[in-house]
């Protein structure tokens, strides 16, 4: 069928990557490029023998738009996966814009100084992909991504608006760790700091950190405490979806990651201002990251099961209806099967579908488009074949 680039070897990439060797069909190449091309090499030894998917790798600074273009120019790919960091999503786009090369992502752009998470960034670029004739897929990973695409599936089949959604992400998962994040601690720790918000007639509403908390019984998890975050799919699905009023997302932390962030940010390890040390500028979030596990080191650790998923109000030939959707992975069994926890498990396999649908033209629009505005069916289908079955309820108890 093609071959794909792909940007970045940390723990999503290594999931995407495994999944891209298991659909040899449709990946017959792949390219690997990362800061660390060791990294890329150690991947491709593991997989090689036992693909029939042609693995490349090479070294890129993802912060360089003339490297990337002449990487993408030597080996031509069809579509770019970007697996990278969010602060390097516009170079990348810059690069594809140049070589004409069709884009996929799973987070929004944030600049490096402000912990802003929008789209504003990139939908400026609709224009010139449209001009260029290719296609910008953003946030192909679960939260954004499957949720967008849930969003959709839920508007084709099951309403005629959608009023109320609340996305709902729980892990369930225990590492053992006193403290430790489940992927990159940089972006996971500027989340959970940040402001919360959500929109409400068409209006957004800031809360504190951490201000609104619930209390959910998730199946295949049992209870959880679960607190308002701001998350960057509300500002697309409130502008895709029909007929949306209140546009909510609640992620679970035990009492113990909590206590141990807030402690952390009292003494102003969470910061992203530089400061100096022995002469030298660090940020002392990034120094936080270094002494903090690494999340790809998790996999072998984690036990018990991820719950993610949206619950819809809406209306269905005039009458009142719910309907949640959502999937539940085991840590322990993505771990046997491609060496990683649920969290990049849940992230990198929607980013390999995401990356199919533009390679096999099954998604085909120039321009830059959020994941909910493509037919949600094909990526439905391909959720249960690859690895994230969805389930379905039709009654659901709703979050107040």
């Amino acid at each position: 069928m093609g071959k794909c680039m792909i940007i970045g070897c940390g723990g999503v990439a290594s999931v995407a990557i495994h999944k891209c060797c298991q659909n040899s069909e449709v990946f017959e190449g792949i390219m690997i490029a990362s800061r660390t091309r060791s990294k890329c090499d150690a991947l491709k030894e593991k997989l090689q023998p036992g693909t029939k998917t042609v693995i490349e790798t090479a070294q890129v600074n993802a912060d360089n738009v003339d490297e990337l273009i002449s990487l993408i120019e030597s080996y031509k790919p069809d579509v770019v996966l970007n697996l990278a960091l969010p602060y390097q999503d516009l170079t990348i786009m810059d690069a594809c814009l140049a070589t004409k090369t069709h884009y996929v992502d799973t987070a929004n752009y944030e600049p490096l100084d402000t912990a802003k998470f929008e789209y504003k960034w990139q939908w400026a670029y609709r224009q010139r992909f449209e001009d260029a004739g290719i296609t910008a897929l953003l946030g192909s990973g679960f939260d954004p991504g499957v949720t967008g695409v849930f969003s959709a599936y839920a508007m084709k089949h099951e309403f005629d608006e959608i009023n109320y959604i609340d996305i709902l992400d729980c892990n369930g998962g225990d590492h053992g760790y006193p403290f430790a994040t489940n992927f990159n601690p940089e972006i996971n720790i500027r989340e959970v700091s940040a402001k919360g918000s959500y929109i409400e007639d068409g209006k957004w509403i800031e809360t504190e950190p951490m201000e609104i908390k619930r209390v959910y019984n998730f199946k295949g998890v049992g209870e959880k405490d679960m607190y308002l975050l701001h998350h960057e799919e509300l500002e697309s699905l409130a502008l895709n979806i029909k007929g949306i009023k209140r546009i909510r997302f609640f992620m679970t932390f035990g009492q113990s990651y909590l206590t141990h962030l807030k402690c952390l940010e009292n003494v102003g390890m969470t910061s992203i201002e530089p400061i100096m040390y022995e002469g030298r500028e660090i940020v002392p979030l990034q120094f936080l990251k270094a002494v903090l596990p690494d999340p790809a080191s998790l996999g072998p650790r984690t036990v018990g099961k991820t719950n993610i998923g949206c619950i819809f109000r809406g209306k269905k030939d005039g009458k009142d209806k719910n309907y949640y959707l959502y999937n539940i992975c085991d840590h322990q069994e993505c771990y046997r099967e491609v060496g990683s926890q649920a969290i990049s498990y849940t992230t990198g396999v929607p980013a390999m579908i995401g990356a199919m649908m533009i390679m096999t033209g099954t998604w085909k629009k120039p321009g830059v488009y959020n994941i909910e505005e493509f037919d949600p069916d094909p990526f439905m289908e391909a959720l249960n074949k690859w690895g994230l079955p969805w389930e379905e309820d039709h009654d659901p108890i709703l979050v107040d």
